[in-house]
């Protein structure tokens, strides 16, 4: 794995002004040079080639054409000419340069520069296995994203979703995971089964799932790097698969008892005990923890359709925050802690969209005509789902950002569903 081997020089940065404030509605993207790293072979085009287009995603950047490009930076030690970049309205340059090691390993450094005042923003480098040169590029994107920004980026993550192929009535549905751009795609299980609702563990490269190979709903804990698989139990009447608490230590679910209600209990992974959090005559489900795992934000139609809710981590004091027109569903705490990420329908469409954490500034950020499932990156500032279009054939994945006008199509090999999120990899 790339994180046993990546290293960082000591910052050779000066504190320039270039800063990008996205707690704006409305960002104007920086136009920003990313030059291919001076290399012996592909590899410096590749590398920064993924940057550009990772910084592009986020909707916060403009790479500028290359076409465009005055100065050909030859040794990215040196200072590039800083007027040559200013003509083009490069706000921010990238040079870099990727060698191999005598090892065998690549050492890829980058410099960020702030054209207008003339100054390093930052300079670091890393070393990998030539296997990870993605990797790299996304470590590196993350840097210029934090350092731009003040906050942390999320390139340097993964996605494990259900992949779906063959016809509706037959869909063959198996654990898939991939590079949060669409890359290096391979599968978790073989398809024998129907897998569903595949979540991340906050704090290792974990996952929770449900699987129907036994004929009735269990949930496994896979181990993503070692393929090792662990029952964490049986549950007949499970109505959703659950969550991590942000330790990682419990997972928070739905299950339906004997008596037809459907309440939310947690685990103990350790113990693998289980205690109730609701007792309601009502459908409660879809619970999510809160970052500090103090409260849990779950939809219930005790109301008379469904909305959300939220209690303490106890199950104590169940308030309602929800009270717009039609119905919520499958809420997600924001990493961030201050939004909270929702399904809902009304008017024959499906929308995602937030709202604060006592329910107020709801906002829409997408809809469609079949969409669900959000799940956060790791820095709270963008959102994935799936999506399918009437007369699509099956869903497909999709992000947006907070802002609702950045949404970008994810690709995958085949129909996509129920994405979810890793933390930044290690």
């Amino acid at each position: 794995m790339l994180a046993a081997t990546v290293a960082l020089a000591a910052s050779q940065s000066a504190r320039a002004q270039l800063e990008i404030d996205i707690t704006q509605g409305v960002v104007e993207p920086v136009p920003i040079a990313i030059t291919d790293f001076v290399s012996a072979d592909a590899t410096g085009a590749e590398i920064a080639g993924v940057i550009a287009a990772d910084l592009k995603r986020s909707g916060l950047f403009a790479p500028i054409d290359k076409g465009a490009f005055i100065e050909r930076i030859s040794n990215p030690d040196a200072a590039p000419r800083f007027d040559d970049w200013k003509v083009i309205n490069a706000q921010a340059l990238v040079t870099g340069r990727v060698t191999q090691e005598a090892d065998g390993r690549l050492r890829a450094e980058f410099r960020l520069w702030d054209t207008f005042a003339g100054q390093q923003l930052v300079g670091e480098q890393f070393f990998a296995n030539r296997a990870n040169w993605r990797r790299v590029a996304h470590i590196i994107a993350d840097a210029i994203y934090e350092r731009l920004t003040g906050e942390k980026g999320y390139f340097d993550t993964r996605i494990v979703y259900v992949d779906e192929s063959g016809p509706k009535n037959q869909r063959v549905k198996r654990l898939a995971i991939m590079d949060q751009d669409g890359a290096n795609q391979r599968y978790l299980s073989d398809g024998r089964s129907i897998v569903l609702t595949p979540r991340f563990s906050p704090n290792r490269q974990e996952i929770t799932y449900m699987s129907y190979e036994s004929g009735q709903p269990q949930v496994y804990l896979l181990q993503i790097e070692t393929g090792q698989r662990e029952l964490v139990g049986n549950f007949p009447g499970m109505t959703f698969a659950p969550r991590f608490s942000p330790d990682g230590q419990k997972v928070v679910m739905s299950l339906l008892r004997d008596d037809g209600n459907s309440n939310i209990y947690a685990m103990d992974l350790r113990s693998r005990t289980t205690t109730r959090m609701t007792s309601s005559n009502s459908i409660d489900t879809s619970p999510s923890y809160s970052p500090d795992g103090s409260r849990v934000v779950f939809t219930s139609d005790r109301g008379g359709r469904p909305h959300i809710y939220v209690m303490g981590a106890d199950g104590s004091n169940p308030q309602r925050i929800s009270f717009g027109d039609g119905t919520y569903s499958t809420p997600v705490w924001s990493p961030r802690g201050d939004l909270i990420a929702f399904t809902k329908q009304t008017g024959g469409q499906f929308q995602i969209g937030v709202m604060r954490t006592d329910g107020s500034g709801e906002r829409i950020l997408s809809t469609g005509y079949l969409q669900e499932g959000p799940t956060w990156a790791p820095n709270g500032r963008v959102i994935m789902f799936f999506r399918e279009a009437a007369g699509g054939g099956g869903p497909r994945l999709f992000s947006i950002d907070l802002t609702g006008r950045n949404e970008q199509a994810i690709p995958t090999p085949q129909f996509a569903s129920d994405p979810a999120w890793s933390p930044l990899l290690d």
